[in-house]
């Protein structure tokens, strides 16, 4: 069995849909035999994972899956793998890196208050 990384793309729309479109973009680990199976496998638990509910407005909120956009064989899961890559191309490189260090030091401030969450319930 070998692992592939999937891109899921999902439409989100609430309620008539006036608003800007938006769409969700969704990286998932896939095990399977092959590519051709993982991609399969990756169609049938988006089309499984769509969704609805009503928003606290009473709109409806829609998960709609569009489509497997991506695939790609990982081959092992071990410590350091590359998963996924993108090159930026920042206006300008100082602030671009200020904004990195800000989101990575709130997401662990957000990761740490959840472990202390997660121990004292």
């Amino acid at each position: 069995m070998n692992w592939y990384l999937a891109k899921w793309i999902f439409q989100l729309r609430s309620g008539e849909g006036t608003h800007a479109p938006q769409f969700d973009e969704q990286w998932r680990l896939i095990r399977a035999d092959e590519v051709a199976w993982a991609y399969e496998k990756a169609s049938v638990l988006g089309r499984l994972d769509e969704s609805s509910f009503l928003k606290q407005q009473s709109e409806m909120v829609l998960w709609k899956f569009i489509e497997v956009a991506d695939i790609h064989l990982i081959g092992r899961l071990e410590d350091g793998v590359q998963l996924f890559s993108s090159t930026e191309e920042p206006q300008d490189a100082s602030v671009y890196i200020e904004q990195i260090k800000m989101k990575s030091k709130n997401a662990f401030a957000l990761v740490k208050s959840s472990e202390v969450n997660s121990l004292t319930t």
